[in-house]
């Protein structure tokens, strides 16, 4: 995803960083990242950094941040060609987290890689509320 801040928001391209070093990163990843015999659901999520292309410092692998006080919306929105989408809009975007976090990355300079995956389950409550909704 692109980060928008104030030092790209107002560039012509705002997504210019991700279109610059997108396509040589993602195909590094492709090539390049472990994809096989990985826990269930694994992907990789890519920020590119809230500054012009020439301005980006490198690439780091980092964690995901948790920014406190965050509070998430989504609000509809219609595409220009017509397509129904959503929009999911976050809280302040210039604190820094932890380091070693994408936020940090990105708001240093830096495009993020971090390896996820898509099972967001609290295998630690699946008992507690089996045990509540009985």
């Amino acid at each position: 995803s692109q980060y928008l801040g104030p030092r790209n928001i107002g560039l012509d391209d705002p997504f210019e960083a991700a279109r610059v070093h997108g396509p040589a990163l993602l195909r590094r990843l492709v090539e390049r990242a472990p994809w096989q015999d990985r826990d269930y659901g694994l992907f990789y999520n890519v920020n590119f950094p809230p500054l012009p292309a020439a301005e980006v410092s490198g690439v780091e692998v980092a964690a995901q941040g948790f920014r406190e006080d965050s509070h998430f919306s989504v609000e509809p929105h219609l595409s220009p060609s017509g397509r129904r989408f959503l929009w999911i809009r976050g809280g302040p975007q210039h604190r820094p987290t932890a380091p070693g976090t994408d936020v940090t990355a990105n708001l240093e300079g830096r495009i993020s890689v971090t390896p996820m995956r898509a099972d967001l389950t609290d295998h630690g409550m699946l008992e507690t509320l089996r045990e509540a909704l009985a």
